[in-house]
């Protein structure tokens, strides 16, 4: 396994060694000593996945107090996977990145407290798989737009996004800015 450069701090794009031949592939997804020697130490207390169309865009989501660190991965397919920086200190605060998370390169994206995450579909179909540090908690929920103006988070331009209604109607991150507790 390897890691690989990001822009913002905090953020971990990992890369493991997949063995292929004509039989198909193998690959450990994760294992928690080589994971936390390349940064992500965290005790994961629940895994999500999710099945999505080409275009479907989710996000941007995020848990306020205590927060929800996630490692995601695309387990079939293939998506553009977006964070935001909502740490109030950081230089970075405000400030997207976006990484291609695929079937065949297997990377994963670790996504600390204190980001709105996101991602849209670029395949047909795509699963996408991801271990959290926080049980889900709908009283913790939040989100930010994921079309917001002042963020300006370059989309996919050759799908059409097929969003939600809360998601099409989430709030600007500069409406909720005085509220994050990160």
């Amino acid at each position: 396994m390897r890691t690989l450069a990001t822009r913002i701090d905090g953020l971990v794009l990992v890369e493991p060694r997949v063995f292929g031949d004509h039989r198909g592939f193998f690959a450990e997804t994760f294992r928690a000593d080589a994971w936390s020697a390349a940064g992500i130490d965290v005790d994961f207390v629940q895994d999500n996945h999710s099945r999505s169309r080409r275009g479907t865009l989710r996000g941007m989501h995020f848990q306020t107090a205590p927060g929800q660190a996630k490692l995601v991965r695309c387990a079939r397919g293939a998506i553009v996977d977006v964070v935001v920086d909502l740490r109030r200190g950081s230089p970075t605060f405000g400030q997207w990145e976006a990484f291609e998370l695929d079937d065949e390169s297997m990377r994963q994206l670790f996504v600390p407290v204190g980001f709105a995450h996101g991602f849209c579909v670029t395949s047909e179909i795509a699963d996408v798989a991801y271990k959290c540090s926080n049980y889900y908690d709908p009283a913790t929920e939040a989100g930010i737009a994921y079309d917001d103006p002042a963020i300006g988070i370059e989309w996919p331009s050759e799908v059409e996004p097929i969003v939600s209604e809360r998601d099409a109607n989430a709030p600007t991150l500069a409406e909720i800015a005085d509220t994050l507790p990160f």
